[in-house]
């Protein structure tokens, strides 16, 4: 179970103190799948670097499994557990793409394994299994294969930032469908920022965040269907 409890951040640009997440609260129970949205700008992918550690709070706390784990590193959190998958993922010159899939899982998988997790991802598998994770692959290419390495770990909390960002038409189709197997079958808790509403459709929960801070939370069933009445292209809300 993630609780978040009063998570405030702020940051100084030099004249005044900004406050970017203010007084943000919710629980997440265990197997549960949220979904966090709003407009761009309102404080979503912060929230997620802050339950991640990337980011340290100002205030509040932040416990996983009962422990408190605000003042935890990144890899303190990795290895409770904890999995997050970026919007810019890094590259890694060197390392193949099945050797990074193994890493994550923990040890070596069967070529077979790591074929259905990238294919799980929108990607031709077998041709990308001894590419380097380089300049060579699209920034698209990347986001995909480290949302396939965040399949292929044992996690009890999987964040996605954002996981649709830069993937064409057909790949979000495979993504979509590759999320909608994780919710089916899932034993950890998924948070998902998205603005897309075939993701959303998925969610158990979702929470809209505007201006740092929470306007709305609920079950889907609660929250979706305002959300398509008050949400267009200009605040960020993209249907399909």
């Amino acid at each position: 179970m993630l609780e978040v409890k009063n998570l405030s951040f702020a940051v100084n640009d030099g004249r005044k103190e900004l406050e970017i997440i203010d007084d943000v609260s919710f629980t997440l129970d265990d197997g549960k799948f949220l979904v966090i949205t709003g407009p761009n700008g309102g404080g979503k992918s912060t929230i997620a670097r802050l339950i991640m550690g990337i980011e340290k709070p100002t205030s509040g706390k932040i416990l996983f499994n009962g422990s408190d784990i605000t003042g935890l590193s990144i890899t303190e959190r990795a290895k409770l557990g904890i999995g997050y998958a970026f919007q810019q993922p890094p590259r890694f010159k060197g390392l193949t793409v099945r050797r990074l899939l193994g890493l994550a899982h923990g040890s070596d998988l069967p070529e077979d394994e790591c074929c259905a997790y990238l294919t799980n991802v929108g990607l031709c598998s077998r041709e990308y299994l001894n590419r380097e994770v380089d300049s060579s692959l699209s920034g698209g290419e990347v986001k995909r294969i480290e949302i396939a390495t965040l399949m292929a770990k044992d996690l009890g909390l999987a964040i996605f930032d954002e996981p649709e960002a830069g993937i064409d038409l057909w790949s979000f189709t495979m993504l979509v469908e590759s999320f909608r197997a994780l919710c089916k079958g899932r034993h950890s808790s998924v948070i998902l920022i998205s603005h897309q509403e075939r993701i959303m459709k998925l969610a158990d929960e979702i929470i809209v965040i505007a201006n740092g801070v929470i306007r709305s939370q609920g079950t889907r069933d609660e929250i979706l269907p305002k959300l398509l009445g008050e949400f267009n292209e200009d605040c960020g809300f993209r249907h399909g």
